[in-house]
């Protein structure tokens, strides 16, 4: 309601606030930043960083490809939380906004997870998407 409604009905009701919007970066999770801080520190490499990316192919069309980068390109975007940086090209970048890097462990397995808010579709193995 707005405050001339306010004043004709006499409530008070809580200021219509506008919805959150999506993240616009890469974010990574406590879990995510602790396990790349450890990998980094084994590989005595502490300036090196997370390339992200997406390529064609998988069974569902897209597919996530993770690998170690020693620096940044010219042209790729850097996120970075408490020292630890992911890199991401401009193309993969677009299948990417707002997704959240988590690191995942449990008596089956191990490993990141990429909360992408952008698939419509996965395959079963989660290595693969479409949008």
């Amino acid at each position: 309601m707005n405050e001339q409604a306010t004043e004709q009905t006499g409530q008070k009701t809580a200021p219509v606030t506008p919805a959150a919007k999506p993240a616009r970066g890469i974010t990574l999770h406590d879990s995510a930043v602790e396990q790349l801080r450890k990998l980094l520190a084994e590989r005595q490499t502490p300036e090196a960083g997370l390339r992200l990316a997406v390529r064609g192919g998988g069974c569902s069309g897209l597919a996530y490809v993770m690998e170690w980068a020693e620096k940044p390109r010219e042209k790729d975007k850097i996120f970075e939380r408490e020292g630890v940086r992911v890199f991401v090209d401009p193309k993969s970048y677009l299948y990417l906004i707002g997704t959240e890097i988590v690191y995942e462990s449990t008596l089956m397995a191990s490993g990141f997870k990429l909360n992408n808010p952008n698939v419509k579709g996965s395959c079963g193995c989660g290595e693969s998407f479409s949008v």
